[in-house]
């Protein structure tokens, strides 16, 4: 049992609470501590079930099965002359909403008051009737913590260890991102994760974080709010964005013991603002990968339902299963559009939008347990101020179009995505071309690309493929530039620009010399090997 609230339980049993809820998945490992606590008191311990009825793991022997009932329970509790004695009731949140239960619960209060009696119900939830509000102490029992799961991993090391077919390959700090990264985990859960990983590889380091992060989106999965998200993205796999990437990799170690030592507060997140497609969610997929975190995605969609008040318990319940597998990363993917209604809250939806924004706004700056969160916006208008507020987030980013050097690195990276190399193409020719196009519209110019080529008889692509595709789109540049240059304004007071000030301004000046006309795109002003890019264009438009 956890040091700190073993002692805020016993307090309460030696000041006569007489009935005492407490909250946990973990019954055995709640038992034990209570079990402690009755030893060292000198008290009885019995336990009851709706299966079992009334039962003592201090004493052999087992009571009538009419105390099976969950009011005949609290009879003999009543009527019991034993004293000195702690009660634990299991799962009986399911029957607390009964008139005769809540009753009698009362009746039970005011009787064990006078005695040196306990009752304490133990259930995964929260669920307490209005009537016993007064009459009940809630105790919410935390997962192990970190000496109590590196407790647990020294105990299954120490027996694995005499095995020669076992490797253990642990530095200081694997083992320490093996914890945290079982953090969050029941006991039994914890204990199950790092069985598997020694099962799994008969071997204990670094590549078995993996394995105990997969435990995770079981949890998540159950859930059924958030959305785990595997690390398949590397850093790599971003063009661009410099500002933004090296303010990820600052970060990168600052959940660790050795930053808490150093004096580093724990990072609480960022804001990324800006363009669609141009990589705000594919950042919070790599830093996922980089610091080697868990991934959960909230959808505030998901949030809302149609039961009134069950919106505001799923929106706890999220923020509640995030903290509970923490350190990991919140990603509320735009959040602008879950939101949107909360000016008008009061008048269509009762004012849910607006308590859900409320107890978001609230936990982002008072949070102490290390989650971070990357929400992503694409529209500034809509975002309430007090989201924008210092010390919600550390940073606010603005991202916008991809600049020549940016787009070549875009360019390169999907073509070697997709099998192909990037020097049997004319990437500086495809540069030009892609002016004013987001990272999104590039990818999806060279999938068109490989799509008409395997339509084509099955032959490899080429430049001139790839060019046509980007003439024959329109880039979000165009069809949204007066939204565009809004938000650049906004962004210019009010953001750090993740890339640097020289490729901002060659965003910028890209956007200002950018012609509209159809002519100018279909053959644009290539500055090197025009001559064979055109050509190769207008050969394949006349083979077709």
């Amino acid at each position: 049992m956890s040091e700190k609230v073993e002692k805020e339980i016993d307090v309460l049993i030696r000041a006569r609470y007489p009935v005492i809820n407490i909250i946990s998945w973990e019954e055995n490992r709640v038992e034990e501590g209570l079990m402690a606590i009755a030893r060292r008191r000198k008290k009885g311990l019995y336990v009851w079930t709706a299966t079992d009825g009334l039962t003592s793991p201090m004493i052999q022997g087992q009571f009538s099965d009419a105390l099976k009932h969950p009011v005949n329970i609290l009879d003999h509790i009543i009527k019991s002359k034993e004293p000195s004695v702690i009660y634990i009731l299991k799962d009986y949140h399911h029957y607390i909403d009964e008139p005769m239960v809540k009753r009698r619960l009362k009746d039970v209060a005011a009787a064990i008051r006078k005695s040196k009696n306990t009752l304490i119900l133990l259930t995964p939830e929260l669920k307490i009737p209005m009537e016993l509000e007064k009459l009940i102490t809630v105790i919410e029992y935390p997962l192990p913590d970190y000496s109590e799961l590196e407790s647990l991993l020294d105990e299954l090391i120490n027996a694995v260890k005499r095995n020669p077919s076992v490797v253990i390959d642990l530095t200081p700090e694997i083992k320490e991102k093996i914890i945290k990264a079982a953090h969050g985990l029941t006991k039994q859960e914890a204990e199950s994760a790092f069985a598997k990983a020694l099962v799994k590889n008969n071997r204990l380091g670094a590549e078995d974080i993996d394995v105990i992060l997969t435990e995770k989106e079981q949890i998540i999965k159950k859930g059924g709010i958030l959305e785990y998200y595997h690390a398949s993205e590397k850093f790599s796999h971003v063009g661009g964005l410099g500002i933004l990437k090296e303010w990820f990799k600052k970060r990168g170690e600052a959940f660790s013991e050795k930053a808490r030592e150093y004096g580093l507060p724990q990072p609480k997140g960022v804001l990324l603002l800006g363009v669609q497609g141009c990589g705000k969610s594919l950042c919070a997929k790599v830093v996922s990968s980089l610091w080697n975190l868990p991934l959960l995605r909230l959808d505030i969609g998901s949030v809302f339902s149609g039961i009134v008040g069950s919106s505001e318990s799923n929106i706890r319940k999220a923020i509640f299963m995030a903290e509970s597998l923490s350190p990991c990363i919140l990603w509320i993917d735009e959040i602008e559009k879950g939101l949107s209604g909360m000016k008008s809250s009061g008048m269509s939806d009762g004012g849910t939008t607006a308590r859900i924004f409320a107890t978001l706004l609230s936990w982002m700056q008072e949070k102490t347990k290390p989650v971070f969160v990357i929400a992503t916006a694409n529209d500034i208008t809509q975002l309430p101020p007090e989201l924008l507020r210092k010390g919600r987030f550390d940073e606010i980013f603005f991202v916008d179009l991809p600049n020549r050097s940016e787009r070549e690195q875009i360019l390169t990276i999907h073509l070697k995505k997709r099998g192909r190399n990037p020097d049997d193409f004319d990437v500086p020719g495809l540069i030009e071309a892609s002016r004013g196009f987001s990272g999104a519209e590039i990818e999806q110019a060279i999938i068109s690309a490989l799509y008409d080529a395997f339509s084509d008889g099955v032959r490899d692509i080429v430049t001139g493929d790839v060019l046509e595709s980007l003439t024959e789109t329109y880039p979000i540049s165009k069809t949204m530039a007066n939204k565009i240059n809004e938000l650049r304004d906004w962004a210019n007071d009010r953001a750090r620009f993740a890339s640097s000030s020289e490729d901002q301004l060659s965003t910028q000046n890209e956007a200002k010399n950018s012609d509209d006309s159809d002519d100018n795109r279909k053959y644009p002003d290539y500055k090197v090997n025009d001559k064979r890019v055109i050509n190769e264009y207008i050969g394949l438009k006349r083979q077709r």
